[in-house]
């Protein structure tokens, strides 16, 4: 076990940490500190193709003419330094550290020559996607620095004092008064009682008055001439059955001289009776 290690003069003055209010002047012998204990907080980038904007910008470097060995050398050493301080890596840095390895290498190869025009820059595509990104990113960030509810703007909410003054009484016209009666008249309406009489026509007297009539008369009678409009509706029911009942007793016939023709009435002969 070691020896208790003792501060520097210039630190002694200020306590390591209080245990329970009491200063604590040295280090514990015992104390052990684990060696992931130390966390080295880094620039926080979102993906591979804001670390290399970050390693662009940084050196003031022309996005459209990016110096790829350079530029590949120190995102190498950046992903070698996540490695050996135990960072997750992730998989999409590692497939960026492989193509920025793949243009160097097409960088360094003879190209046969050719027209300008027809020249096909290795970097190309990933100018492409540089300056997307640093698009998106712009506008992310003019996005976020507008105001936002919460953070920048806080709404104020003021309740009203409460009017304990009773509402005031709505006034009558003559639309609601109206309304009203029409209610009341409903109301009485579902009151009304009906009266049921025993009617005064009786078809079994029709039948004799219409019999005698048909029988008195020489030649036929009209149909429409047995009816009587004077008695209304149930004046003409009645009148109508009971000539029904004397077609089925036998005892009058109905004649149409022709097509169309007016329908009339007659007695039947005395033996079709019998």
């Amino acid at each position: 076990m070691s020896a208790p290690e003792t501060l520097p003069a210039e630190a002694a003055a200020d306590p390591v940490a209080r245990v329970r209010g009491e200063p604590l002047e040295t280090l514990p012998s015992d104390l052990y500190i684990p060696p992931d204990a130390l966390e080295v907080f880094l620039e926080a980038f979102e993906g591979p193709l804001d670390l290399l904007l970050y390693l662009i910008r940084r050196q003031n470097l022309d996005i459209l003419d990016i110096p790829i060995a350079e530029i590949t050398r120190q995102y190498m050493e950046y992903v070698e330094l996540m490695r050996e301080l135990r960072l997750e890596l992730a998989a999409e840095y590692l497939v960026m550290a492989a193509t920025l390895a793949e243009i160097k290498s097409r960088m360094l190869l003879p190209r046969p020559a050719v027209d300008e025009d027809e020249e096909d820059d290795p970097r190309a595509e990933l100018i492409r996607r540089l300056q997307e990104y640093e698009r998106f990113r712009q506008a992310a960030g003019e996005l976020e620095a507008l105001p936002r509810v919460g953070r920048d703007l806080f709404p104020v909410r003021v309740l009203a004092p409460e009017d304990e003054r009773p509402p005031p009484a709505p006034e009558v016209d003559l639309t609601d008064l109206l309304a009203a009666l029409r209610e009341v008249l409903a109301r009485a309406q579902l009151q009304a009682h009906h009266h049921i009489q025993r009617e005064g026509l009786s078809v079994r007297e029709r039948m004799t008055r219409v019999l005698d009539r048909v029988s008195e008369a020489t030649d036929c009678v009209a149909f429409t001439s047995l009816f009587t409009l004077e008695e209304g509706r149930r004046g003409v029911v009645v009148t109508f059955l009971a000539l029904l009942e004397l077609l089925k007793l036998g005892l009058v016939e109905l004649i149409q001289p022709g097509p169309f023709e007016p329908i009339q009435v007659r007695a039947a002969a005395r033996d079709d009776r019998a």
